[in-house]
């Protein structure tokens, strides 16, 4: 069963509960709407300290939302009652630094000693694009977003290095000014563009060719935007092979159950 009726009402909660019991297969742009979603990251517990000192040393890339203890399978602040193991569409295990499989449930690989890092997704600032007259054609076709990996160097923690991964949006011309302003009051999602223009000077020698995702066609009067993205740690996963990391799948997020008005920096702000 892979419906979309009626799934963009459900909350959070039951939405996660549908892909919990396979009843739902789909990439989760689009769903729970004004929700938080989040990228995924599992390391054993003697990586995690210098993942999680990665991760603040490249807060664009991956902007921490919660951290669950070892071992433990429920993201008790973002999502209460969720399941980190079954709770994701298609999760990505990593072995070495080398991709060995995709599941939709990874129960069977867990272990007592695993780590997850829940890190902002652009989706937040996706939703208030939208909201604010900026379409998005990758939403509009239900695609998902395009994403390649540049040559841009993050900064190094213990075995943790590797190049940024950013995702790329086509703004027309006129509101790319609008866009930058919007996404960054959400600093947590990744927040204002690294890039803006040609793809080339970030090491993209092919825009129509991502390596994650999918082809965004871009219109005559519109400019590639790129933002950091939570891809990031799948890159250095194959960079700096690690025994194992399991990642969510690109597109696949984990729902939680935080709105994404807590973190407007503008709304807070008042």
């Amino acid at each position: 069963m892979n419906t979309h009726d009626n799934v963009p009402e459900l909350t959070p909660a039951q939405i996660r509960q549908k892909i919990r019991q396979n009843q739902l297969t789909r990439p989760t742009a689009g769903l729970a709407s004004g929700y938080v979603q989040t990228n995924v990251a599992i390391l054993p517990k003697e990586l995690s300290y210098d993942f999680k000192l990665f991760c603040e040393q490249n807060p664009k890339s991956c902007p921490l939302i919660e951290v669950l203890e070892p071992g433990s399978t429920e993201a008790i602040n973002s999502a209460p009652n969720s399941d980190i193991r079954s709770d994701v569409g298609l999760y990505k295990i990593y072995k070495n630094g080398v991709l060995s499989g995709e599941t939709s449930n990874i129960s069977n690989v867990w272990r007592d000693d695993f780590v997850t890092f829940l890190i902002g997704c652009s989706f937040t600032f996706e939703s208030a694009l939208i909201k604010n007259g900026i379409p998005l054609s990758h939403f509009e076709q239900g695609k998902n977003v395009s994403m390649f990996i540049t040559n841009i160097s993050t900064k190094k923690v213990g075995i943790f290095s590797g190049p940024m991964v950013v995702s790329m949006r086509s703004i027309e011309e006129r509101k790319v000014d609008k866009a930058i302003k919007i996404t960054s009051q959400f600093p947590s999602m990744h927040g204002a563009p690294i890039h803006i223009g040609n793809p080339e000077e970030i090491g993209i020698s092919n825009i129509n060719n991502p390596d994650f995702g999918d082809r965004t066609l871009i219109q005559e009067n519109e400019v590639p935007v790129f933002w950091a993205c939570g891809v990031t740690p799948q890159s250095i996963a194959m960079n700096s092979n690690p025994e194992i990391m399991i990642t969510h799948s690109p597109g696949y997020m984990f729902i939680t159950d935080k709105k994404d008005e807590e973190y407007d920096e503008s709304s807070n702000a008042n």
